[in-house]
């Protein structure tokens, strides 16, 4: 998977294979388990440049898409 949004598609379909007995529970959640650690990574990697003060591009979380900036 390239980026947050194709885990959170993957984390789906599991979700959807769990839910009709497709999959097993403990596959299931060793997948989730994984997922979250992921995630995680991807936290402590912001945290760290915000202390630095640093605005990154994580790949991971780049989902392609433009963001919509609003003007207060």
């Amino acid at each position: 998977m390239k980026n947050v949004n194709e885990l959170r598609e993957q984390l789906s379909q599991v979700f959807y294979e769990l839910r009709n007995n497709t999959v097993k529970y403990t596959d299931a959640a060793e997948l989730a388990n994984i997922a979250g650690k992921m995630i995680n990574s991807a936290k402590v990697q912001l945290d760290y440049y915000s202390l630095r003060k640093e605005a990154p591009k994580i790949s991971f979380l780049d989902n392609g898409e433009k963001q919509q900036t609003q003007n207060k």
